[in-house]
Protein backbone atom coordinates (compact mmCIF):
# COMPACT_ATOMS: atom_id res chain seq x y z
CA UNK A 1 0.00 0.00 0.00
CA UNK A 2 3.11 2.44 0.49
CA UNK A 3 2.74 2.96 -3.41
CA UNK A 4 -0.71 3.93 -3.64
CA UNK A 5 -0.02 6.41 -0.06
CA UNK A 6 2.98 8.03 -2.23
CA UNK A 7 0.63 8.50 -5.26
CA UNK A 8 -2.11 10.16 -3.50
CA UNK A 9 0.03 12.30 -1.29
CA UNK A 10 1.81 13.38 -4.51
CA UNK A 11 -1.55 13.69 -6.01
CA UNK A 12 -2.32 16.21 -3.67
CA UNK A 13 0.30 18.16 -3.42
CA UNK A 14 0.17 19.24 -7.59
CA UNK A 15 -3.75 19.31 -7.32
CA UNK A 16 -3.00 22.34 -4.28
CA UNK A 17 -0.70 23.69 -7.00
CA UNK A 18 -2.95 23.48 -9.90
CA UNK A 19 -0.96 21.39 -12.11
CA UNK A 20 -1.47 17.83 -13.28
CA UNK A 21 0.32 15.10 -12.38
CA UNK A 22 1.71 11.68 -14.30
CA UNK A 23 -0.10 8.98 -14.20
CA UNK A 24 0.36 6.81 -10.78
CA UNK A 25 -0.48 3.19 -10.67
CA UNK A 26 -1.34 0.62 -7.49
CA UNK A 27 -0.86 -2.69 -7.42
CA UNK A 28 -3.39 -4.81 -5.13
CA UNK A 29 -4.11 -8.39 -4.50
CA UNK A 30 -6.75 -9.57 -1.79
CA UNK A 31 -8.34 -6.53 -1.27
CA UNK A 32 -10.12 -3.54 -3.43
CA UNK A 33 -13.45 -4.17 -4.84
CA UNK A 34 -15.84 -6.44 -3.95
CA UNK A 35 -16.29 -7.84 -7.27
CA UNK A 36 -15.78 -11.31 -7.67
CA UNK A 37 -13.28 -13.23 -5.59
CA UNK A 38 -10.90 -11.68 -3.18
CA UNK A 39 -7.51 -12.96 -4.76
CA UNK A 40 -8.31 -10.78 -8.13
CA UNK A 41 -5.43 -8.66 -8.77
CA UNK A 42 -6.49 -4.97 -9.19
CA UNK A 43 -4.48 -1.79 -10.52
CA UNK A 44 -5.62 1.16 -9.97
CA UNK A 45 -4.17 4.77 -12.33
CA UNK A 46 -5.19 8.28 -11.11
CA UNK A 47 -4.33 11.72 -12.15
CA UNK A 48 -5.31 15.09 -11.59
CA UNK A 49 -7.37 16.17 -14.36
CA UNK A 50 -7.51 20.34 -12.94
CA UNK A 51 -7.34 21.27 -9.28
CA UNK A 52 -9.46 19.73 -7.14
CA UNK A 53 -10.39 17.12 -9.66
CA UNK A 54 -9.10 13.34 -10.23
CA UNK A 55 -9.63 10.70 -12.58
CA UNK A 56 -8.97 7.07 -10.91
CA UNK A 57 -9.14 3.98 -13.25
CA UNK A 58 -9.36 0.61 -12.10
CA UNK A 59 -9.31 -2.68 -13.33
CA UNK A 60 -9.93 -5.69 -11.23
CA UNK A 61 -9.61 -9.36 -12.26
CA UNK A 62 -8.84 -11.14 -15.49
CA UNK A 63 -10.91 -12.94 -18.08
CA UNK A 64 -12.32 -16.05 -16.26
CA UNK A 65 -11.99 -19.63 -18.81
CA UNK A 66 -15.69 -20.58 -16.91
CA UNK A 67 -17.42 -18.16 -19.24
CA UNK A 68 -18.25 -19.12 -22.30
CA UNK A 69 -20.54 -17.94 -24.91
CA UNK A 70 -23.76 -19.36 -25.21
CA UNK A 71 -27.48 -19.18 -26.62
CA UNK A 72 -30.31 -18.04 -25.22
CA UNK A 73 -33.34 -18.82 -26.21
CA UNK A 74 -36.94 -16.17 -25.50
CA UNK A 75 -39.54 -17.83 -23.38
CA UNK A 76 -41.61 -17.02 -26.14
CA UNK A 77 -40.21 -14.14 -27.85
CA UNK A 78 -38.45 -10.70 -27.70
CA UNK A 79 -39.52 -7.63 -26.78
CA UNK A 80 -40.40 -5.92 -29.99
CA UNK A 81 -39.15 -2.68 -28.52
CA UNK A 82 -36.82 -0.16 -30.58
CA UNK A 83 -34.98 0.73 -27.46
CA UNK A 84 -31.76 -1.13 -27.88
CA UNK A 85 -31.18 -1.08 -23.87
CA UNK A 86 -34.83 -3.25 -23.90
CA UNK A 87 -34.51 -7.00 -22.16
CA UNK A 88 -35.66 -9.50 -24.63
CA UNK A 89 -38.62 -11.73 -23.18
CA UNK A 90 -35.90 -14.28 -21.38
CA UNK A 91 -37.23 -15.97 -18.43
CA UNK A 92 -40.19 -17.81 -17.40
CA UNK A 93 -42.12 -20.53 -15.40
CA UNK A 94 -40.71 -24.00 -15.22
CA UNK A 95 -43.51 -25.59 -17.18
CA UNK A 96 -43.18 -23.23 -20.26
CA UNK A 97 -39.26 -23.16 -20.34
CA UNK A 98 -39.71 -27.02 -20.19
CA UNK A 99 -41.56 -27.19 -22.98
CA UNK A 100 -39.05 -24.75 -24.98
CA UNK A 101 -36.59 -27.23 -23.97
CA UNK A 102 -38.61 -30.23 -25.31
CA UNK A 103 -39.09 -28.56 -28.59
CA UNK A 104 -35.67 -27.64 -28.99
CA UNK A 105 -34.94 -31.22 -27.83
CA UNK A 106 -36.94 -32.44 -30.79
CA UNK A 107 -34.86 -29.98 -33.47
CA UNK A 108 -31.62 -31.60 -32.67
CA UNK A 109 -30.50 -29.02 -29.98
CA UNK A 110 -29.12 -29.63 -26.54
CA UNK A 111 -30.65 -27.30 -24.02
CA UNK A 112 -30.51 -26.93 -20.92
CA UNK A 113 -32.93 -24.89 -18.31
CA UNK A 114 -31.48 -23.07 -15.69
CA UNK A 115 -33.43 -21.42 -12.46
CA UNK A 116 -32.27 -17.73 -11.95
CA UNK A 117 -32.03 -16.43 -8.85
CA UNK A 118 -30.60 -12.95 -7.47
CA UNK A 119 -29.67 -11.21 -4.38
CA UNK A 120 -32.48 -9.40 -2.04
CA UNK A 121 -32.10 -5.36 -2.53
CA UNK A 122 -33.69 -3.34 -0.08
CA UNK A 123 -37.15 -3.16 -1.28
CA UNK A 124 -36.85 -6.37 -3.33
CA UNK A 125 -36.89 -9.78 -1.70
CA UNK A 126 -35.18 -11.53 -4.49
CA UNK A 127 -34.48 -15.37 -4.79
CA UNK A 128 -36.19 -17.29 -8.14
CA UNK A 129 -36.69 -15.27 -11.13
CA UNK A 130 -37.88 -17.72 -13.26
CA UNK A 131 -36.28 -20.49 -15.71
CA UNK A 132 -34.11 -19.87 -18.70
CA UNK A 133 -33.23 -21.76 -21.51
CA UNK A 134 -29.64 -21.83 -23.28
CA UNK A 135 -28.07 -24.24 -25.69
CA UNK A 136 -24.03 -24.40 -26.16
CA UNK A 137 -21.18 -23.21 -24.29
CA UNK A 138 -18.57 -21.92 -26.83
CA UNK A 139 -15.06 -20.08 -26.34
CA UNK A 140 -16.05 -17.33 -28.85
CA UNK A 141 -18.75 -15.39 -30.28
CA UNK A 142 -18.27 -16.48 -33.48
CA UNK A 143 -18.80 -20.71 -32.92
CA UNK A 144 -21.80 -19.51 -30.88
CA UNK A 145 -23.01 -17.22 -33.48
CA UNK A 146 -22.75 -19.85 -35.93
CA UNK A 147 -24.91 -21.94 -33.30
CA UNK A 148 -27.60 -18.98 -33.14
CA UNK A 149 -28.50 -19.41 -37.06
CA UNK A 150 -29.31 -22.87 -36.64
CA UNK A 151 -31.50 -21.69 -34.02
CA UNK A 152 -33.06 -19.19 -35.61
CA UNK A 153 -33.72 -21.37 -39.11
CA UNK A 154 -35.38 -23.94 -36.74
CA UNK A 155 -37.79 -20.93 -36.13
CA UNK A 156 -36.93 -20.28 -32.14
CA UNK A 157 -36.00 -16.18 -31.02
CA UNK A 158 -32.65 -16.10 -29.91
CA UNK A 159 -29.49 -14.24 -29.34
CA UNK A 160 -25.68 -15.16 -28.31
CA UNK A 161 -24.65 -13.97 -24.82
CA UNK A 162 -21.78 -14.44 -22.54
CA UNK A 163 -22.29 -16.14 -19.00
CA UNK A 164 -19.92 -13.77 -17.51
CA UNK A 165 -22.71 -11.17 -17.70
CA UNK A 166 -25.34 -13.22 -15.82
CA UNK A 167 -23.85 -11.79 -12.40
CA UNK A 168 -22.52 -14.66 -10.59
CA UNK A 169 -19.98 -14.02 -7.77
CA UNK A 170 -17.74 -16.62 -8.91
CA UNK A 171 -16.87 -14.72 -11.91
CA UNK A 172 -13.55 -13.42 -12.10
CA UNK A 173 -13.65 -10.17 -13.96
CA UNK A 174 -12.38 -8.23 -15.29
CA UNK A 175 -13.91 -5.41 -14.46
CA UNK A 176 -13.52 -1.57 -15.65
CA UNK A 177 -14.05 1.42 -13.67
CA UNK A 178 -13.38 5.16 -13.96
CA UNK A 179 -14.32 7.56 -10.96
CA UNK A 180 -14.21 11.06 -11.58
CA UNK A 181 -13.79 12.75 -7.76
CA UNK A 182 -14.47 16.44 -6.90
CA UNK A 183 -13.19 17.78 -3.88
CA UNK A 184 -15.61 20.68 -3.17
CA UNK A 185 -12.88 22.54 -0.80
CA UNK A 186 -10.15 22.84 -3.62
CA UNK A 187 -12.76 22.73 -6.94
CA UNK A 188 -13.20 26.15 -8.31
CA UNK A 189 -14.31 25.49 -11.67
CA UNK A 190 -18.43 24.32 -12.03
CA UNK A 191 -20.39 20.80 -12.21
CA UNK A 192 -23.02 21.52 -14.12
CA UNK A 193 -25.94 19.85 -15.66
CA UNK A 194 -26.30 20.09 -19.64
CA UNK A 195 -28.88 19.31 -22.29
CA UNK A 196 -27.35 21.06 -25.06
CA UNK A 197 -29.25 23.55 -28.01
CA UNK A 198 -32.45 22.37 -26.99
CA UNK A 199 -34.32 19.61 -24.82
CA UNK A 200 -35.99 17.85 -28.03
CA UNK A 201 -32.70 16.83 -29.29
CA UNK A 202 -30.00 13.99 -28.64
CA UNK A 203 -26.42 14.87 -28.50
CA UNK A 204 -23.60 12.77 -27.43
CA UNK A 205 -21.93 13.38 -24.15
CA UNK A 206 -18.63 14.31 -26.31
CA UNK A 207 -20.44 16.44 -27.72
CA UNK A 208 -21.75 18.13 -25.24
CA UNK A 209 -18.15 18.51 -23.11
CA UNK A 210 -16.56 20.26 -26.57
CA UNK A 211 -19.47 22.96 -26.84
CA UNK A 212 -18.72 23.84 -22.85
CA UNK A 213 -15.10 23.43 -23.00
CA UNK A 214 -15.84 20.99 -20.08
CA UNK A 215 -12.57 19.03 -18.61
CA UNK A 216 -14.25 16.10 -18.03
CA UNK A 217 -18.27 14.35 -18.44
CA UNK A 218 -20.43 11.55 -18.41
CA UNK A 219 -23.80 11.04 -19.41
CA UNK A 220 -26.80 11.59 -16.84
CA UNK A 221 -30.34 10.89 -16.49
CA UNK A 222 -32.56 8.79 -18.15
CA UNK A 223 -34.32 10.32 -21.85
CA UNK A 224 -36.99 9.44 -24.38
CA UNK A 225 -35.59 7.46 -27.16
CA UNK A 226 -38.07 5.94 -28.98
CA UNK A 227 -39.93 8.43 -31.14
CA UNK A 228 -43.57 6.89 -30.11
CA UNK A 229 -42.22 7.53 -26.79
CA UNK A 230 -42.25 11.61 -27.29
CA UNK A 231 -39.43 13.82 -28.29
CA UNK A 232 -36.12 12.26 -28.56
CA UNK A 233 -33.77 13.50 -25.48
CA UNK A 234 -36.44 14.65 -23.66
CA UNK A 235 -35.70 13.94 -19.70
CA UNK A 236 -37.75 11.11 -18.63
CA UNK A 237 -37.41 12.67 -15.29
CA UNK A 238 -36.84 15.85 -13.34
CA UNK A 239 -34.70 18.24 -14.87
CA UNK A 240 -33.33 21.36 -13.18
CA UNK A 241 -30.57 23.21 -15.30
CA UNK A 242 -28.63 26.83 -13.72
CA UNK A 243 -31.63 26.72 -11.51
CA UNK A 244 -34.75 26.45 -14.24
CA UNK A 245 -36.89 23.92 -13.81
CA UNK A 246 -37.93 22.29 -17.11
CA UNK A 247 -38.88 18.78 -16.75
CA UNK A 248 -41.56 17.37 -14.48
CA UNK A 249 -40.45 14.54 -11.79
CA UNK A 250 -41.29 11.08 -12.38
CA UNK A 251 -43.10 11.68 -9.12
CA UNK A 252 -41.23 9.78 -5.86
CA UNK A 253 -38.25 8.77 -7.99
CA UNK A 254 -34.82 9.57 -6.38
CA UNK A 255 -32.12 12.43 -8.11
CA UNK A 256 -29.27 13.70 -8.31
CA UNK A 257 -29.14 16.95 -6.94
CA UNK A 258 -25.94 19.73 -6.36
CA UNK A 259 -24.37 23.25 -6.83
CA UNK A 260 -22.40 24.32 -9.38
CA UNK A 261 -19.52 24.72 -7.23
CA UNK A 262 -19.82 21.08 -6.46
CA UNK A 263 -21.07 21.61 -3.02
CA UNK A 264 -24.28 20.21 -1.41
CA UNK A 265 -24.71 17.69 -3.30
CA UNK A 266 -26.69 14.32 -2.87
CA UNK A 267 -29.80 12.19 -3.39
CA UNK A 268 -32.77 12.95 -2.91
CA UNK A 269 -36.83 11.72 -3.93
CA UNK A 270 -39.12 14.54 -5.85
CA UNK A 271 -42.34 15.10 -6.22
CA UNK A 272 -43.76 17.80 -9.01
CA UNK A 273 -46.85 19.76 -8.76
CA UNK A 274 -48.02 22.89 -11.10
CA UNK A 275 -50.90 24.96 -11.99
CA UNK A 276 -52.05 27.74 -14.53
CA UNK A 277 -55.36 30.28 -13.36
CA UNK A 278 -56.60 33.15 -14.00
CA UNK A 279 -59.35 34.92 -11.25
CA UNK A 280 -61.12 32.25 -9.71
CA UNK A 281 -60.11 29.52 -12.43
CA UNK A 282 -56.98 27.18 -11.49
CA UNK A 283 -56.44 24.26 -13.61
CA UNK A 284 -53.65 21.84 -12.61
CA UNK A 285 -50.61 21.27 -14.86
CA UNK A 286 -49.45 17.74 -15.98
CA UNK A 287 -46.23 18.57 -17.27
CA UNK A 288 -43.35 20.37 -18.64
CA UNK A 289 -41.56 20.55 -22.39
CA UNK A 290 -42.63 17.18 -22.84
CA UNK A 291 -45.21 15.42 -25.58
CA UNK A 292 -48.94 15.82 -24.15
CA UNK A 293 -50.42 12.42 -23.29
CA UNK A 294 -46.77 10.38 -23.49
CA UNK A 295 -45.20 10.13 -19.98
CA UNK A 296 -42.07 8.26 -20.12
CA UNK A 297 -41.32 6.31 -17.16
CA UNK A 298 -45.06 7.32 -15.80
CA UNK A 299 -44.76 8.82 -12.32
CA UNK A 300 -47.81 11.33 -12.77
CA UNK A 301 -51.49 11.90 -12.43
CA UNK A 302 -54.23 10.07 -13.98
CA UNK A 303 -52.20 8.15 -16.67
CA UNK A 304 -52.53 4.81 -17.90
CA UNK A 305 -51.67 1.84 -16.95
CA UNK A 306 -50.35 3.53 -13.63
CA UNK A 307 -49.78 6.31 -11.91
CA UNK A 308 -46.69 5.18 -9.62
CA UNK A 309 -42.99 4.80 -11.67
CA UNK A 310 -42.69 1.90 -14.30
CA UNK A 311 -39.18 1.64 -15.74
CA UNK A 312 -39.11 2.16 -19.29
CA UNK A 313 -42.99 2.14 -19.85
CA UNK A 314 -44.68 4.81 -21.70
CA UNK A 315 -48.11 5.41 -19.90
CA UNK A 316 -50.29 7.80 -21.74
CA UNK A 317 -53.07 10.20 -20.78
CA UNK A 318 -55.53 11.86 -23.85
CA UNK A 319 -56.84 14.78 -21.74
CA UNK A 320 -52.82 16.49 -20.72
CA UNK A 321 -52.16 20.53 -20.12
CA UNK A 322 -48.20 20.53 -20.87
CA UNK A 323 -46.20 24.01 -19.97
CA UNK A 324 -43.78 24.90 -22.81
CA UNK A 325 -40.27 26.88 -22.97
CA UNK A 326 -38.18 27.76 -25.92
CA UNK A 327 -36.03 25.83 -24.63
CA UNK A 328 -37.97 23.02 -25.74
CA UNK A 329 -37.07 23.20 -29.49
CA UNK A 330 -37.76 25.02 -33.17
CA UNK A 331 -41.29 24.30 -32.12
CA UNK A 332 -43.67 22.95 -29.62
CA UNK A 333 -45.27 19.45 -30.57
CA UNK A 334 -48.00 19.44 -33.50
CA UNK A 335 -51.31 18.01 -32.81
CA UNK A 336 -54.71 18.40 -31.91
CA UNK A 337 -56.19 20.44 -28.99
CA UNK A 338 -54.94 24.05 -28.03
CA UNK A 339 -52.70 25.91 -27.06
CA UNK A 340 -52.05 29.38 -25.42
CA UNK A 341 -49.23 31.85 -26.28
CA UNK A 342 -47.72 33.88 -23.33
CA UNK A 343 -45.39 36.52 -23.02
CA UNK A 344 -42.84 37.85 -20.12
CA UNK A 345 -45.63 39.68 -18.46
CA UNK A 346 -47.97 36.06 -18.16
CA UNK A 347 -50.75 37.95 -20.82
CA UNK A 348 -52.04 35.93 -23.34
CA UNK A 349 -50.55 36.95 -26.94
CA UNK A 350 -52.41 34.26 -29.32
CA UNK A 351 -54.37 31.29 -29.00
CA UNK A 352 -53.47 28.47 -31.56
CA UNK A 353 -56.16 25.77 -32.49
CA UNK A 354 -54.67 23.23 -33.70
CA UNK A 355 -51.49 23.42 -31.28
CA UNK A 356 -47.85 23.44 -32.36
CA UNK A 357 -45.15 26.63 -33.63
CA UNK A 358 -42.39 28.37 -32.61
CA UNK A 359 -42.32 29.89 -29.38
CA UNK A 360 -39.94 33.68 -29.29
CA UNK A 361 -37.26 33.52 -26.97
CA UNK A 362 -38.68 34.88 -23.35
CA UNK A 363 -42.67 33.19 -23.70
CA UNK A 364 -44.02 30.16 -22.95
CA UNK A 365 -46.74 28.09 -23.78
CA UNK A 366 -49.60 25.82 -22.79
CA UNK A 367 -50.99 22.86 -24.73
CA UNK A 368 -54.63 21.41 -24.04
CA UNK A 369 -55.36 18.16 -25.48
CA UNK A 370 -58.71 15.93 -25.54
CA UNK A 371 -60.77 17.46 -22.49
CA UNK A 372 -58.67 19.97 -21.06
CA UNK A 373 -58.52 21.74 -24.38
CA UNK A 374 -62.01 23.26 -23.30
CA UNK A 375 -60.55 23.75 -19.64
CA UNK A 376 -57.57 25.60 -21.53
CA UNK A 377 -60.40 28.06 -23.25
CA UNK A 378 -62.38 28.90 -19.96
CA UNK A 379 -58.88 30.54 -18.79
CA UNK A 380 -56.53 31.52 -21.31
CA UNK A 381 -57.90 34.18 -23.96
CA UNK A 382 -55.78 36.93 -25.98
CA UNK A 383 -54.91 39.93 -23.37
CA UNK A 384 -55.37 38.20 -20.15
CA UNK A 385 -53.03 37.44 -17.78
CA UNK A 386 -51.90 34.14 -16.26
CA UNK A 387 -50.34 33.06 -13.53
CA UNK A 388 -47.89 29.63 -13.49
CA UNK A 389 -46.64 27.70 -10.99
CA UNK A 390 -44.03 24.75 -11.13
CA UNK A 391 -43.17 23.32 -7.68
CA UNK A 392 -40.78 20.81 -6.96
CA UNK A 393 -40.53 19.15 -3.64
CA UNK A 394 -36.78 18.22 -2.16
CA UNK A 395 -33.43 19.87 -2.24
CA UNK A 396 -32.96 23.18 -3.20
CA UNK A 397 -30.16 22.92 -5.77
CA UNK A 398 -28.70 24.62 -8.69
CA UNK A 399 -29.16 21.22 -10.66
CA UNK A 400 -31.21 18.29 -10.61
CA UNK A 401 -31.05 15.22 -12.86
CA UNK A 402 -33.32 12.22 -12.93
CA UNK A 403 -32.18 8.53 -12.32
CA UNK A 404 -33.02 5.45 -10.29
CA UNK A 405 -33.21 3.44 -8.66
CA UNK A 406 -31.32 4.67 -5.54
CA UNK A 407 -28.06 2.57 -4.20
CA UNK A 408 -26.78 3.93 -1.30
CA UNK A 409 -28.14 6.09 1.80
CA UNK A 410 -26.30 6.97 4.51
CA UNK A 411 -23.61 5.21 3.77
CA UNK A 412 -25.24 1.42 3.25
CA UNK A 413 -25.85 -0.12 0.65
CA UNK A 414 -30.04 0.34 -0.16
CA UNK A 415 -31.19 -0.43 -3.69
CA UNK A 416 -34.45 0.64 -4.61
CA UNK A 417 -36.01 -1.09 -7.71
CA UNK A 418 -39.05 -2.26 -6.98
CA UNK A 419 -39.88 1.81 -5.45
CA UNK A 420 -38.52 3.28 -8.83
CA UNK A 421 -39.85 1.16 -11.18
CA UNK A 422 -37.22 -1.39 -12.51
CA UNK A 423 -39.69 -4.73 -10.72
CA UNK A 424 -42.41 -4.86 -13.35
CA UNK A 425 -45.18 -6.71 -11.91
CA UNK A 426 -45.87 -10.22 -14.05
CA UNK A 427 -42.84 -9.14 -16.20
CA UNK A 428 -39.69 -10.61 -14.69
CA UNK A 429 -37.72 -10.61 -17.45
CA UNK A 430 -37.27 -7.13 -17.42
CA UNK A 431 -35.56 -6.92 -14.11
CA UNK A 432 -33.68 -9.80 -15.44
CA UNK A 433 -32.35 -8.01 -17.87
CA UNK A 434 -32.05 -4.53 -16.85
CA UNK A 435 -31.54 -5.18 -13.12
CA UNK A 436 -30.07 -8.74 -12.07
CA UNK A 437 -27.75 -9.03 -15.26
CA UNK A 438 -24.85 -7.20 -15.45
CA UNK A 439 -24.64 -3.94 -17.83
CA UNK A 440 -22.86 -0.64 -18.35
CA UNK A 441 -23.72 1.52 -15.96
CA UNK A 442 -23.15 5.35 -14.82
CA UNK A 443 -23.52 6.12 -11.21
CA UNK A 444 -23.32 9.33 -8.76
CA UNK A 445 -22.63 10.13 -5.42
CA UNK A 446 -21.24 11.72 -2.87
CA UNK A 447 -19.20 10.48 0.39
CA UNK A 448 -19.29 11.76 4.16
CA UNK A 449 -16.41 14.27 3.28
CA UNK A 450 -18.82 16.17 0.40
CA UNK A 451 -17.14 14.83 -2.55
CA UNK A 452 -18.66 14.36 -5.63
CA UNK A 453 -18.23 11.07 -7.59
CA UNK A 454 -18.97 10.04 -11.20
CA UNK A 455 -18.39 6.60 -11.95
CA UNK A 456 -18.61 4.59 -15.24
CA UNK A 457 -18.31 0.64 -15.63
CA UNK A 458 -18.27 -0.81 -19.25
CA UNK A 459 -19.99 -3.79 -19.43
CA UNK A 460 -21.57 -6.13 -22.45
CA UNK A 461 -17.96 -6.93 -23.46
CA UNK A 462 -15.29 -9.85 -22.78
CA UNK A 463 -13.12 -7.00 -21.61
CA UNK A 464 -15.45 -5.97 -19.11
CA UNK A 465 -18.01 -7.77 -18.06
CA UNK A 466 -20.48 -4.85 -16.07
CA UNK A 467 -22.52 -4.54 -13.01
CA UNK A 468 -25.66 -5.82 -11.56
CA UNK A 469 -27.62 -3.63 -9.36
CA UNK A 470 -26.73 -5.42 -6.58
CA UNK A 471 -23.08 -5.16 -7.84
CA UNK A 472 -23.40 -1.46 -8.23
CA UNK A 473 -24.62 -0.76 -4.93
CA UNK A 474 -21.76 -2.76 -3.16
CA UNK A 475 -19.61 -0.42 -5.61
CA UNK A 476 -20.66 2.22 -4.63
CA UNK A 477 -20.58 2.01 -1.28
CA UNK A 478 -17.10 0.64 -1.31
CA UNK A 479 -16.18 3.80 -2.91
CA UNK A 480 -16.96 5.52 0.17
CA UNK A 481 -20.56 7.20 -1.36
CA UNK A 482 -22.14 8.29 1.75
CA UNK A 483 -25.54 8.73 -1.00
CA UNK A 484 -25.22 7.06 -4.44
CA UNK A 485 -27.86 6.75 -7.23
CA UNK A 486 -27.66 5.02 -10.48
CA UNK A 487 -27.93 7.09 -13.77
CA UNK A 488 -29.03 5.46 -17.08
CA UNK A 489 -26.39 3.36 -18.30
CA UNK A 490 -26.70 0.51 -20.99
CA UNK A 491 -25.57 2.21 -23.77
CA UNK A 492 -25.39 5.57 -22.87
CA UNK A 493 -22.81 5.36 -20.56
CA UNK A 494 -19.71 7.54 -21.19
CA UNK A 495 -17.29 9.26 -19.19
CA UNK A 496 -14.80 11.71 -21.52
CA UNK A 497 -11.88 13.64 -20.16
CA UNK A 498 -9.80 16.49 -21.99
CA UNK A 499 -11.69 16.04 -25.28
CA UNK A 500 -11.25 11.79 -25.44
CA UNK A 501 -13.64 9.18 -25.29
CA UNK A 502 -11.79 7.46 -22.24
CA UNK A 503 -14.34 4.36 -22.07
CA UNK A 504 -16.06 1.57 -24.52
CA UNK A 505 -19.79 2.12 -25.07
CA UNK A 506 -21.56 -0.78 -25.59
CA UNK A 507 -23.61 0.52 -29.02
CA UNK A 508 -22.36 -1.37 -32.11
CA UNK A 509 -22.68 2.04 -33.34
CA UNK A 510 -20.64 3.61 -30.72
CA UNK A 511 -20.97 6.95 -28.90
CA UNK A 512 -24.97 6.87 -28.15
CA UNK A 513 -26.39 10.81 -28.20
CA UNK A 514 -28.10 11.34 -24.61
CA UNK A 515 -30.71 13.51 -23.09
CA UNK A 516 -28.18 15.48 -20.79
CA UNK A 517 -24.86 15.06 -19.09
CA UNK A 518 -22.74 15.84 -16.10
CA UNK A 519 -19.92 18.34 -16.85
CA UNK A 520 -17.00 19.54 -15.25
CA UNK A 521 -15.85 22.79 -16.22
CA UNK A 522 -12.31 24.64 -15.63
CA UNK A 523 -12.43 27.85 -14.09
CA UNK A 524 -12.25 30.63 -16.21
CA UNK A 525 -9.37 32.38 -17.01
CA UNK A 526 -9.54 36.40 -15.69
Amino acid sequence: MRTRKLGVLVGALALAAGLTTPAVADHGQGHGLPLGPRDLVETRTSQALQPGVTLTTIVRGEPDPADVWTVEVAVPGGSGSPDPDAPPTAISAREPADQLAASLEADGFQPRVEDVTTPRLADFAGGSLGFRVRTGAHPTKAAADAQLTQVRAAGFTASTVFTGWDGAPTDRGPWVVRVITIDPQRFRGSLVGDFGADIERRETTSALAAARGATAGVNAGFFVLDPAAGAPGDPAGVGVYNGRLLSEAVNGRPSFVFAANGRHAGVTRNTWTGTVSSGRHTLRLDGLNRVPGLIRNCGGTGDAPTNRPLHDTTCTDPDELIVFTADYGASTPAGPGAEAIVDGHGRVTQVRTPRGGPLPAGTRSIQATGARATDLATVAQPGRKLTITSHLTGLDADYVINGGPELVRDGRQHATPNRDGMVRPGDPSFYYGWAAKRNPRTIAGVDDRGRVLLVTVDGRATTSLGLSIAESAALAQALGMHEALNLDGGGSTTMVANNKLLNTPSDATGERPVGDALLVLPHPAH
